[in-house]
């Protein structure tokens, strides 16, 4: 097993279809501009209520990503 350094960067994903489709959203982009995404924690989940009704999720989430090896 080799040796690895993981970085982790905070996101929030956002859908008006519900909170697994917000994770979904937020992963899929976020893989779109890191590399190595190996792992996430959902630290926060909120939402926005117009007229009585649910509108928009909103998840955070924290992404962990390995570093490139050196060399």
């Amino acid at each position: 097993m080799s040796d690895n350094v993981y970085r982790v960067t905070e996101i929030y994903g956002t859908s008006q279809e519900g909170v697994d489709q917000a994770i979904r959203n937020g992963i899929s982009r976020a893989s779109q501009t890191l590399r190595n995404l190996d792992w996430f924690e959902i630290t926060q989940v909120r939402g926005q209520i117009e007229n009585g009704r649910i509108e928009h999720y909103q998840v955070g989430l924290k992404i962990g990503f390995r570093l490139d090896d050196e060399g």
